[in-house]
């Protein structure tokens, strides 16, 4: 069901840092009301983790695919499950950070 609760992690391959890939997932993900996180990780990969419907998941994980002009996404392993209801926004994370 489109309208489910659930939770995407994410994380995307490729040249994903430097190109404000971050801060597009940011933008994205508040404007249709997902909470959770994205930060870059020290392996040069970006590591998403957002909360919301189902349907609008789906729509991160096309942009997550896509990516910001100058960034070559080459994979997007992503997984599946229910939501916790744990983040109250959505934010942009160190690549120090300590996940979910």
């Amino acid at each position: 069901m489109a309208d489910e609760m659930a939770r995407l992690e994410a994380v995307v391959r490729g040249r994903v840092q430097g190109v404000g890939f971050r801060y597009l997932v940011l933008d994205f993900a508040s404007e249709i009301g997902l909470t959770g996180w994205v930060a870059n990780e020290r392996d040069g990969s970006l590591r998403c983790e957002a909360e919301g419907n189902r349907a609008n998941l789906e729509r991160l994980l096309e942009l997550l695919e896509r990516g910001p002009s100058g960034s070559r996404v080459t994979h997007v392993d992503h997984s599946w499950s229910e939501a916790t209801g744990r983040f109250a926004g959505f934010s942009v994370r160190s690549g120090h950070h300590l996940g979910d």
